[in-house]
C-alpha cells in the first residue's frame, strides 16, 4: 500500500491523488485526520507567556474594582451584549488565542471561580491580588530565588494577613449596615441595597436569597417558606434554562426514594403520572443510573416530559431524616425497605408536590 501511494505522488495529477486519498481504507484516513502534537515551553519563556495571560485577564477584571469601578461590555454568542461589573463574569468570558497565555488566564479564572463559590463576592479583589503575587513570584524566580522557599514565604504571609483580618473584623448586624453593604454591591443603588437588607432581615443568615427577572417595572421582595440542600442535578441534560444553567419547575410532582434507582420499571409509574397530569417530575433518590437515568434524559431531550433527578443529601440516618423532612414538606412518602409499596406499584397519591423548585449544579431549593 505504501509503495502504491508513492507511485501516485510521483506520476498522477493532483485530482487523481485526491481520488486515491479518498479511496484509501478508513484506518489510514483516521491516522491522518486525528494526529496531533503538544506544544511545550520551559523556563523564562514559559513563565513569560503565563504572566502575559495573567496580566491580560487581570487588567480586564481590575477595571470593575470597588464602588467606583467601571462596567465591562461583553459580546454574547446570541442576543445583545452583556454589561456587567461582576469580576467573575468578566473572567469567565475571556479566552486567549495563544495556548500558553490562555493557561495563565485559566489560573486567574480558577481563583475567581473559587472565591465566588466560597464567599459569593470579592472576585475582583482576589484577581488583583493573584496578579500581584504571580508577577512578583515570576520576578523573584528569575532573580534566582528558590520556588519552594518563595511558596513557603507566600503561605506565611497569607496566614499572617488572615489572622490580622480575623482580629480586626467588624460584625455586620444591623439592617442599616447590611443596606450599606448591599448598596455598594449594587453600584450605589440604595433602593436595591435596602431591598437586600429587608431580605436578610426576613430570612436570616442561614436563609437563601435568589434573584429572578420580575414581571413588573418595580423591584419586589417575595418571602416564601421552603428548603434548600447541597445537591444539584445529576445530569446537565436536565437543565431548562441554558443561560443560568438551572432547572426550574413550577408545581412539580416529587418522587422520594431512600434507595438507588436503576431499573426503568421503577420509575415508569411516576413518569406516567407526570405525563398524565402534564406536570414536571423531580426524582430525589440515593442515586439514579442505568435504564432509569437514560429514560429520564431521553424524555427530557424529546420534549415529552420535564423531568430532573437529584441525589438525596446526607448519609445513613442523616439522609433518612432529611428525606423524612422532604416528605413532610411536599406531602409525599419516602420509598424505602420499611414501605410495603414498591416503586413499580407507585400511585400518584404517593408523590409529593411543591410550588416551585430551582436546581443548580451545586444545590436544590424547594419553595
Amino acid at each position: 500500500m505504501l509503495s502504491f501511494s508513492r507511485a501516485l505522488k510521483a506520476k498522477a495529477p493532483l485530482a487523481r491523488q485526491a481520488s486515491a486519498a479518498i479511496a484509501m481504507p478508513s484506518r489510514f484516513a483516521n491516522a491522518r485526520l486525528y494526529s496531533s502534537h503538544k506544544e511545550i515551553n520551559f523556563g523564562i519563556e514559559g513563565r513569560a507567556k503565563l504572566l502575559k495571560g495573567v496580566e491580560i485577564l487581570a487588567k480586564a477584571v481590575a477595571v470593575t474594582l470597588g464602588p467606583k469601578g467601571r462596567h465591562v461590555l461583553i459580546a454574547q454568542p446570541y442576543g445583545t451584549p452583556k454589561i456587567t461589573k461582576d469580576g467573575v463574569t468578566v473572567a469567565k468570558s475571556i479566552t486567549l488565542e495563544d495556548p500558553f497565555e490562555n493557561l495563565g488566564a485559566k489560573l486567574i479564572q480558577d481563583v475567581a471561580n473559587k472565591t465566588n463559590e466560597t464567599a459569593g463576592d470579592g472576585t475582583t479583589t482576589a484577581t488583583v491580588l493573584t496578579r500581584a503575587i504571580f508577577a512578583e513570584g515570576v520576578k523573584n524566580v528569575a532573580a534566582g530565588c528558590n520556588p519552594m522557599d518563595l511558596r513557603k514565604g507566600v503561605q506565611m504571609a497569607v496566614d499572617a494577613v488572615v489572622e490580622f483580618l480575623r482580629e480586626n473584623k467588624r460584625e455586620i448586624t444591623t439592617t442599616q449596615e447590611i443596606a450599606q453593604v448591599g448598596t455598594i454591591s449594587a453600584n450605589g443603588d440604595k433602593a436595591i441595597g435596602n431591598l437586600l437588607a429587608q431580605a436578610m432581615e426576613k430570612v436570616g443568615k442561614e436563609g437563601v436569597i435568589t434573584v429572578k427577572d420580575g414581571k413588573t417595572t418595580e423591584d419586589e421582595l417575595e418571602i416564601t417558606e421552603g428548603m434548600r440542600f447541597d445537591r444539584g442535578y445529576i445530569s446537565p441534560y436536565f437543565v431548562t434554562d441554558t443561560k443560568t444553567q438551572k432547572v426550574e419547575f413550577e408545581k412539580p410532582l416529587i418522587l422520594l426514594s431512600e434507595k438507588k434507582i436503576s431499573m426503568l420499571q421503577d420509575i415508569l409509574p411516576a413518569l406516567e403520572a407526570a405525563a398524565t397530569q402534564r406536570r414536571p417530575l423531580l426524582i430525589i433518590a440515593e442515586d439514579i443510573d442505568g435504564e432509569a437515568l437514560a429514560a429520564t434524559i431521553l424524555n427530557k431531550l424529546r420534549g415529552q416530559l420535564q423531568v430532573a433527578a437529584v441525589k438525596a443529601p446526607g448519609f445513613g440516618d442523616n439522609r433518612k431524616s432529611i428525606l423524612g423532612d422532604l416528605a413532610t414538606l411536599t406531602g409525599g412518602v419516602v420509598f424505602s425497605d420499611e414501605l410495603d409499596v414498591k416503586l413499580e406499584r407507585l400511585t400518584p397519591e404517593l408523590l409529593g408536590t411543591i410550588g416551585s423548585i430551582s436546581i443548580t449544579k451545586e444545590d436544590t431549593i424547594l419553595n
